[in-house]
């Protein structure tokens, strides 16, 4: 009886165990007993014989173990092919044989702490630094039809986007070399660039960019940039030695001197900070070690042009930037080609209208920019690019009918905002034209109405000025001669255009300090409500402050100047 009962309840745990073993096998969702399975970095350099050699570097040097760790990594990995050839050039037999410090510098420059994967390249330095400190700079190539990334000018990447457990992997044809040489050396080096040598010797700039890397109290490295040209281009414009160059620009006779034209024509190519071209594409003006002097940038598709401005209404044509050679990273600092010889323009301060509707986005709608038919145009905060603001509203540009008070302005046109001060606009900032260094005043030209119109705050480069522009406030409708006129402008007001329209007024915020030469910023605030009505904003006028301040007036919806005895130009 006892055997009985042993029997069944045996039967009983095998009947359950089986069930149990049926239910698990049923389920679909099993438990993954292991986070993650993908080998980190250093294993996948184990796992694969053609990459031994730079896993050797990685054990000697001790950063093994450190990439095979948790971490975000991007490894630019040499083949064994590449690091044989790398072995060569180093005159050495082994990898055990080249310097601790050498070969450390070598390994963390072909490594980044962050995952950047082939998508994220652009024909220009990575966002990212190499662990050594030096930024790696990739080129679209074509080849045989078939497009190719390089890296540094010198590498292709032959596999690329390997994903493993702590980052990605590009494999290189070659390796990457640790730019160990100063921006004086990396120029004297090229025979192309010999009388650009000679010219930063001369001036005394070579000793200036032949000094190593420091740092900084603040943590501000001591990079510089450097706008270099090759004999040609000195020679496409009459300048064949040093002799010539000198007698062309060094008007002091003494290049050392820093005030000497020779010295500002070289410091003028000088640029403080590390700017790749992918820096230059994002700055409307480049600082330079010429005191107080800066280059404009344009970038007119892929061409990136310096000094390219419209300056009183002429366009005055820039000098390009060769691309495919520019972007020579160096141990101090970056080097750039350009395409021409160029210098300082120097200028006096002149006027300057800023026609505040006159937008590449409004002037490229050719039905209605400027057809006196009264049509207008609404943009989007992300369909203009040279006005931004606060809120939510659009800003409209405004055609006047000829012989309405809306076509009264210069041009005949204005700049609409609706509301402002009450959240749908706010803090309009505008880039302004080239504007010569100097001191000027500047005058803001506006349509009024009698009610519901904002006061505002004027600001130029982020400097609040002094006066306010009420937009209720109209200028005296009586008589307009000269006294009267001369009156005016005594309390800061004036009639802008010509013939007198009282539906047009201008208002004196200030006298400014341009510092440098180039385009700025204006930003209009409210601070007071616009609940029901729109502001008109015609001009901006930066006077020279020894200029005349009324004339020459701007023709009434024309495009022309009046002079004070009444000649239209």
């Amino acid at each position: 009886m006892k055997r009985y009962l042993a029997q069944k309840r045996l039967m009983k745990i095998a009947l359950v165990y089986f069930i149990t073993l049926a239910f698990l096998n049923c389920t679909p969702d099993k438990l993954k007993e292991t986070t993650d399975d993908t080998v980190n970095i250093t294993q996948y350099l184990k796992d694969h014989e053609n990459y031994s050699l730079f896993l050797e570097a990685l054990e000697i040097t001790n950063y093994a173990s450190f990439m095979n760790t948790y971490g975000t990594y991007t490894l630019f990995l040499p083949t064994n092919e590449a690091m044989k050839q790398y072995i060569k050039d180093a005159g050495v037999a082994s990898l055990k044989e080249i310097p601790l410090k050498d070969l450390q510098d070598f390994v963390k420059l072909h490594i980044l702490d962050q995952k950047v994967i082939s998508t994220s390249f652009t024909d220009g330095k990575i966002a990212t630094p190499s662990m050594y400190g030096q930024y790696l700079v990739t080129l679209a190539a074509n080849s045989n039809g078939t497009s190719k990334y390089t890296v540094n000018k010198t590498s292709n990447i032959i596999a690329s986007n390997l994903v493993v457990g702590n980052g990605v992997i590009h494999v290189i044809d070659k390796v990457l070399r640790v730019a160990n040489k100063t921006l004086a050396q990396t120029i004297e080096a090229d025979a192309n660039l010999s009388l650009f040598t000679e010219a930063l010797k001369a001036t005394g700039w070579y000793e200036k960019l032949n000094q190593p890397l420091t740092i900084d109290q603040n943590n501000i490295a001591s990079f510089l940039t450097v706008l270099t040209q090759t004999n040609d281009e000195f020679k496409a414009v009459g300048i064949n030695s040093l002799t010539d160059l000198k007698a062309k620009y060094s008007h002091l006779k003494d290049p050392m001197n820093p005030n000497d034209s020779l010295n500002l024509f070289v410091s003028y190519r000088v640029l403080p900070k590390l700017q790749y071209l992918a820096d230059l594409a994002v700055s409307a003006t480049l600082e330079t070690k010429a005191p107080m002097e800066v280059i404009s940038v344009k970038l007119d598709k892929e061409n990136l042009l310096l000094n390219e401005e419209i300056f009183n209404g002429v366009l005055e044509k820039g000098v390009s930037v060769n691309r495919t050679k520019s972007d020579v990273t160096t141990s101090n600092g970056v080097l750039h080609f350009v395409n021409a010889n160029f210098f300082i323009k120097k200028r006096l301060p002149a006027p300057v209208y800023f026609d505040l509707a006159d937008q590449p986005e409004f002037r490229s709608n050719t039905a209605i920019f400027r057809k006196h038919a009264g049509g207008s145009i609404v943009l989007t905060h992300d369909q203009i690019s040279g006005i931004t603001w606060e809120g939510t509203e659009s800003i409209k540009y405004l055609d006047g009918k000829a012989g309405t008070s809306t076509g009264g302005g210069w041009h005949g046109d204005l700049l609409e905002l609706n509301r402002f001060k009450t959240g749908l606009t706010q803090n309009l900032v505008l880039k302004t034209p080239v504007i010569i260094k100097g001191k000027y005043k500047v005058w803001i030209d506006y349509r009024p109405q009698s009610s519901k119109m904002p006061t505002l705050k004027v600001y130029f480069n982020g400097l609040e000025l002094p006066k306010l522009v009420n937009c209720n406030e109209y200028t005296s409708t009586s008589a307009t001669d000269n006294a009267t006129e001369r009156v005016l402008e005594s309390q800061g007001y004036k009639h802008p255009v010509h013939p007198y329209d009282g539906n047009l007024n201008s208002r004196l915020v200030g006298v400014i300090d341009v510092p440098t030469t180039g385009r700025h910023t204006i930003k209009f605030e409210s601070i007071t409500a616009s609940p029901g009505n729109v502001t008109w904003l015609d001009v901006v006028e930066f006077r020279p402050i020894d200029m005349d301040q009324i004339w020459p007036k701007l023709e009434k919806g024309g495009d022309r100047f009046v002079s004070s005895n009444l000649t239209y130009y």
